[in-house]
């Protein structure tokens, strides 16, 4: 009954049906493997806002290089990790991200070189604050730097991707993204490969910041992307073998023998 299957025809069509299937599969897999790097992702953050603060060394490796170069990026267990380190506040370096939302409202997020007593440095971002009056993009009042030695609490954050350029206005530095080896060009002394989130300051840090959230990854969209090309592996399967059985019965004289609607016909 099932013979024809063997025939050059039916073996093409299985062939493409069975890789179609697979290739859904492995989509549902690769899927998979990003739900569960964005879980990662999502725990190591709550960790870090759970933990005692580590001394900077412990999570983020010294830069090597000298001045003007990044340091080695934070390994993946250590991002978001929530460390602590002292220094000073190089005033004469203040970074302003433009074009950063929170709480739905368009601003700068203030970015300032840490400067440790080793003479490296690590970019610590103090917080989101509005922009002046005139628009989204005016550049905002900053509120005053703490002179003299402070300490920091914050997590650890990788550099961001996508950066524009880095340019100079009123004396500050300007960008979209807080990507450190593009800012460390900018900047006279080494500086560390990733930058810290501030959660805390002694002396204590200006109320007009507002601290920068941590966004979770979506990682429950990957899941259904998974369910859903492995869904889809399985109609294939399942529409190879209704269509193969709906075949068989053509070929053996089969009829459907349910009555039909004579005012249908």
């Amino acid at each position: 009954m099932y013979r024809f299957l063997l025939t050059p025809r039916w073996l093409g069509i299985l062939a493409l049906t069975l890789v179609a299937a697979m290739v859904m599969v492995a989509l549902g897999n690769w899927q998979l493997d990003r739900y569960r790097g964005r879980t990662a992702v999502n725990e190591r953050i709550d960790a870090g806002l759970r933990m005692a603060p580590a001394p900077l060394r412990e999570a983020l490796p010294a830069p090597t290089g000298g001045p003007g170069t990044a340091g080695p990026p934070a390994s993946e267990e250590r991002t978001f990790t929530r460390v602590t380190v002292t220094g000073r506040y190089d005033t004469d370096n203040i970074v302003l991200v433009r074009g950063r939302t929170v709480e739905s409202k368009v601003g700068f997020e203030v970015v300032t070189p840490l400067v440790l007593a080793d003479g490296t440095a690590v970019l610590v971002d103090r917080g989101w604050i509005p922009p002046a009056p005139g628009g989204a993009m005016a550049q905002p009042q900053v509120p005053a730097t703490p002179t003299g030695e402070v300490t920091v609490e914050g997590r650890v954050h990788p550099s961001e991707s996508g950066a524009g350029t880095v340019t100079r206005r009123e004396g500050r530095l300007e960008t979209r993204r807080v990507a450190v080896p593009q800012l460390a060009r900018e900047l006279p002394y080494p500086v560390h490969g990733a930058y810290l989130l501030l959660d805390e300051q002694t002396p204590a840090a200006d109320p007009v910041f507002k601290a920068v959230p941590v966004g979770h990854a979506n990682n429950w969209q990957n899941l259904g992307y998974v369910v859903q090309w492995w869904i889809f592996a399985a109609m294939t399967l399942f529409g190879y073998g209704w269509v193969a059985r709906r075949e068989a019965r053509r070929l053996a004289g089969v009829t459907d023998d349910r009555p039909r609607d004579r005012a249908a016909a």
